[in-house]
């Protein structure tokens, strides 16, 4: 159940668009073990000019996690390169443009309603 904040160029298509939160969130499940159903993915669009990587032109995403420690580094290795199988795949961004991040907390830190600690009695 990772919060996912994926950036990506300004004017792609909703399905070049869904083919990446798809690529992400399959790939969140297969190596991580998340369930199917758990999906929070925040996707926000920029101008070539404020999604700077190195010097990589081009298609590119850059992406962070936000989720519960724990996760074996094997997992986030794994995860690692699915999501680049998947987006090389589909919708065709060249691996070396892809950049992840992961960022873990603890359990008081996610309230998902009701302004409740959901994991936390």
């Amino acid at each position: 159940m990772p919060l996912v904040n994926i950036s990506l160029l300004k004017g792609k298509s909703p399905k070049y668009i869904k083919a990446v939160a798809d690529g992400v969130n399959s790939a969140v499940i297969e190596t991580m073990g998340f369930p199917d159903d758990d999906r929070y993915q925040i996707i926000t669009e920029h101008e070539p000019h404020c999604l700077e990587y190195q010097t990589r032109t081009g298609d590119r995403v850059m992406m962070y996690l936000i989720m519960r420690s724990g996760r074996a580094p094997e997992a986030k290795k794994a995860f690692y390169k699915k999501v680049v199988e998947n987006l090389s795949r589909n919708p065709g961004i060249d691996p070396a443009n892809v950049l992840i991040s992961i960022v873990e907390n603890r359990d008081i830190d996610w309230s998902f309603r009701d302004g409740k600690a959901q994991f936390v009695p």
